[in-house]
């Protein structure tokens, strides 16, 4: 019996022993990696680790600048994170590594057709670090959740690329429409297919319209007695039509086809520049 025992705790040594060294090898293959799995890993590893660029926004939020890094997010057992989303930006899911320690809730403010996303995030310890996904109707959120005893980040949001490049775009539409005398429309809405032919002294820099009234720009500001005298020609005749100067402006009331600017006495002493629209 003695020996039976002996031979049956022996056999069982032996099977651990084996199973310990198959447990050893899967463990091991499982953690052996390619070249390309590791520099996969690595640049993964490097995006995740930079700091990025984060500043104080609105009422102490927490702004991270959208897709330069993945954001670290701190929060505490027996805080909230709020974490706000772009107003109008629809959640589509909300995908957390860690779902048993980590509690995420969706809230929403502002008016409707508007309302902003806030995703509020509870973890139940500290000590804890998982990440999550959030799909949305306009991006994909790659944020890194992080929990601390006592520090925490209140309210977090983000600068989006897309949008201050909208808001540049807006800012040069209106620079450049101000730095166009004269346009009340867009700069891009302006049309400058005009030729100029001729020399003179006081040549326009450039003629336009805007759909309604034609604008011809001289290089500096003319006196009244030097300004030309503008003659549209219509019917085959020179006709003298209303116009302004304003400064540098001569301003006409109506799309002009065809012009000619004429000035100074007699026929040799004459300065003669033409307009005409699309070239």
């Amino acid at each position: 019996m003695h020996l039976h025992t002996t031979r049956l705790h022996t056999c069982v040594i032996l099977a651990a022993s084996a199973c310990g060294l198959l447990l050893v090898d899967i463990s091991a293959r499982a953690q052996s990696m390619t070249a390309k799995e590791r520099k996969g890993t690595s640049i993964s590893k490097q995006w995740r680790g930079r700091t990025g660029l984060v500043t104080r926004g609105a009422d102490g939020k927490v702004v991270f600048l959208f897709g330069e890094v993945q954001p670290s997010v701190m929060c505490s057992p027996l805080e909230v994170c709020d974490i706000e989303l772009e107003p109008g930006e629809v959640v589509r899911d909300v995908l957390v590594g860690d779902t048993v320690r980590w509690k995420v809730e969706p809230a929403t403010s502002g008016a409707v057709g508007g309302q902003a996303i806030h995703l509020i995030v509870k973890p139940s310890e500290p000590g804890l670090v998982t990440s999550m996904v959030v799909t949305t109707s306009r991006r994909t959120y790659h944020i890194q959740l992080k929990s601390n005893a006592t520090q925490y980040m209140a309210r977090v949001g983000f600068e989006y690329p897309e949008a201050v490049g909208s808001r540049l775009a807006d800012v040069n539409a209106r620079i450049g429409s101000e730095a166009i005398p004269g346009a009340g429309v867009p700069a891009e809405q302006l049309n400058f297919a005009y030729s100029i032919s001729g020399s003179a002294s006081w040549r326009p820099t450039r003629v336009y319209s805007d759909g309604v009234k034609t604008y011809i720009q001289f290089p500096s500001s003319l006196s009244g007695q030097d300004a030309p005298v503008l003659f549209v020609v219509s019917g085959g005749e020179n006709r003298i039509v209303n116009y302004r100067l304003k400064g540098d402006m001569m301003v006409v009331d109506y799309q002009i086809d065809t012009a000619i600017l004429v000035s100074g006495v007699g026929f040799w002493n004459q300065d003669k520049v033409t307009i005409r629209r699309g070239g």
